[in-house]
């Protein structure tokens, strides 16, 4: 899968044998791995938030079979409906891109690993005010249940590039939404970005072509040029 922007979920699962192209600690110190790219803007956005030292990663980047474990473990110890309203299905995980963090706000206390205390205030307000500008989104919100088919998780944070980060958080979307919207305009700019589906020809511009997991290519340009886009 080319790009962060990409969808994985229950109904778009990742491709077989799906691994990030390289992985880098999401804080220095930090045994939490993620995708390099996804990494580095983790951590200028802790640090220009105020939360070095008190923001700590839980969970990133998870292997495949790490993911079915977690699965296994959850649906033993917590039964079929918890798990499914907080694990994702092994292939249908983010964590399995690299591109998806689990924070906790550091109280000194244990973590919860499934759940971790994140809460609406403080530090975290202040990270949550610029996640966008670095280009990560509040992946499952309150109210987007019945898009996301997860509960709402305060603590789950997903890297998806500036652009497109910041058209989500503008208009309130879910990425589910996001990507809908884009693939019901094709080859008409929505925010930064067009929709190419499958089996059409992307033109050529000056900017980042990703894969979207949902039945096309996504481009993110500055501008498509008229010509162009009538030939989507």
């Amino acid at each position: 899968m080319k790009g962060s922007v990409f969808l994985v979920n229950a109904s778009h699962p990742l491709p077989d044998g799906y691994v990030p192209k390289e992985l880098a600690p999401a804080l220095p110190d930090s045994s939490v791995m993620l995708e390099a790219e996804c990494a580095k803007a983790l951590q200028a956005l802790i640090a220009a938030s105020g939360g070095l030292g008190s923001i700590v990663p839980v969970s990133g980047y998870r292997p495949h079979a790490e993911q079915a474990a977690l699965w296994r473990e959850t649906l033993a110890t917590h039964g079929d409906d918890f798990t499914r309203q907080y694990v994702a299905l092994p292939g249908c995980s983010e964590h399995e891109t690299g591109l998806a963090i689990d924070l906790a706000l550091d109280t000194g206390e244990e973590i919860d690993f499934i759940r971790p205390y994140f809460p609406y205030d403080g530090v975290c307000t202040a990270m949550r005010a610029l996640a966008a500008e670095y280009g990560f989104i509040e992946r499952y919100m309150s109210g987007k249940e019945q898009v996301t088919g997860i509960s709402a998780e305060p603590w789950h944070f997903r890297y998806v590039g500036t652009a497109h980060a910041k058209y989500i958080a503008a208009h309130g979307l879910a990425l589910e939404e996001y990507i809908a919207e884009l693939a019901s305009y094709p080859g008409v700019q929505v925010g930064e970005a067009y929709f190419v589906p499958d089996g059409q020809i992307a033109p050529e511009i000056d900017g980042v072509i990703e894969d979207s997991n949902a039945g096309g290519l996504i481009l993110t340009s500055r501008r498509v040029p008229n010509e162009q886009r009538e030939k989507l």
